[in-house]
């Protein structure tokens, strides 16, 4: 069964290593946990996830491999109530007792009778032995008893029978195609850091000091600079129209990358680059940048990420005056050009999903000028793909 559990996860595309999956079987050798499976969950978790995007599909498969409810989730999908679940007070039984309350007389009669509850049942129940609740003998619920269940809605169990441990997809979020929020994005920009210490000494060296100090005889305080991500970063956001719609994906992405970057600038522009960005919306008309001074007050080092949905007549990109706001005396695919020449690391994220591009003659002239291979998708692995084009 192990063997199988590390074929299925190789094969679920975890990068689970040899040397791993011998380390959580020295572990289990060596008996240094109770032999349950929910305490073998959290031990496979932690020796074989190396990182936290690849938490939800680990769960999956190890519902898979262990007969666990996760790989039933496209079947058995229902948000109940905290209400149902709330334990006033628990069931305490005599072994007679226990003896006296039968099971549902398998898994998949289990499964199917708690879909039919899920169903059904439209309250809070408590105390009794077939719906979803607390301190009964039903086969689902918390702080009660049935030789056969689904423990839901409690922290740990207090019989050991339950047949899994139902508790919601925690992880589920983290999943490399699944929409960004700004936890999310947080974990891709950080592909991008590049620490260096910068800066006057103002930490403390610990190992400097140990070694002063015992070179010197008496205690030598060393300082030191503080560590800082040095990356310099230029945002470029696609504001109005279309865009209009990916408003909530773009602010998270903006607050992420406040919090991961320490040198970051942000311009907004509206379907295509032209002569002028600003950075108040309000008085985007009023207080205009000129976008030739703005390129060239950033060294070549700064990376610069476009965020927009590509989606305009192509004549906006091609033509001069094709800007639907005002007459351009130049072709957006020249000012496009500059910023091209001038940084060789930048990339395009794009909010919409990647099938749809080919259907966009604007999309695709668009990934012609900034070249190929720097368009990326908004989901997790599109702003990783993105990250390790910038780092390289």
């Amino acid at each position: 069964m192990f063997q199988n559990f590390f074929t299925e996860l190789r094969q679920a595309k975890l990068p689970v290593s040899l040397k791993e999956y011998l380390t959580l079987l020295e572990a289990m050798d060596k008996e240094i946990i109770p032999p349950l499976v929910e305490d073998f969950y959290y031990l496979s978790r932690a020796t074989l996830v190396k990182d936290e995007r690849h938490l939800d599909r680990f769960d999956q498969v190890f519902g898979k491999t262990f007969k666990g409810l996760e790989n039933l989730s496209a079947e058995i999908s229902a948000d109940i109530p905290d209400e149902w679940l709330r334990a006033i007070n628990e069931k305490y039984l005599t072994d007679e007792e226990k003896a006296q309350i039968a099971d549902l007389g398998g898994w998949d009669k289990l499964m199917e009778t708690l879909k039919q509850r899920l169903d059904e049942q439209k309250e809070r129940h408590e105390g009794g032995s077939k719906w979803i609740g607390s301190g009964g003998t039903s086969p689902f619920g918390n702080n009660g008893y049935n030789p056969e269940g689904v423990r839901i809605g409690q922290t740990k169990g207090r019989h050991g029978r339950a047949v899994k441990v139902w508790d919601k997809r925690e992880y589920r979020n983290l999943d490399d195609g699944v929409e960004l929020g700004t936890r999310n994005i947080k974990v891709a920009l950080r592909r991008l850091r590049k620490w260096a210490r910068t800066g006057a000494p103002e930490e403390l060296d610990l190992d400097g000091t140990i070694n002063k100090t015992a070179k010197d005889g008496y205690l030598d305080v060393v300082m030191r600079p503080e560590r800082r991500n040095n990356v310099k970063v230029v945002l470029f956001f696609d504001i109005g129209g279309s865009m209009d719609s990916y408003i909530k994906v773009c602010e998270e992405l903006f607050s992420a990358a406040k919090t991961e970057f320490k040198h970051l600038e942000y311009y907004y522009f509206h379907n295509c680059l032209y002569e002028n960005v600003w950075k108040d919306n309000r008085r985007r008309h009023a207080e205009k940048l000129n976008t030739y001074d703005i390129i060239h007050k950033y060294t070549s080092d700064y990376k610069v990420i476009f965020v927009g949905d590509a989606s305009m007549s192509p004549y906006e990109i091609t033509q001069p005056g094709g800007s639907v706001e005002h007459w351009n005396e130049e072709a957006g695919a020249i000012w496009m050009k500059r910023v091209v020449d001038l940084f060789p690391h930048m990339v395009w994220l794009n909010p919409i999903n990647q099938a749809h591009w080919h259907h966009s003659g604007s999309t695709q002239i668009m990934s012609h000028l900034i070249g190929p291979h720097r368009m990326f998708p908004m989901t997790l692995a599109g702003l990783d793909g993105a990250m390790k084009e910038l780092g390289r």
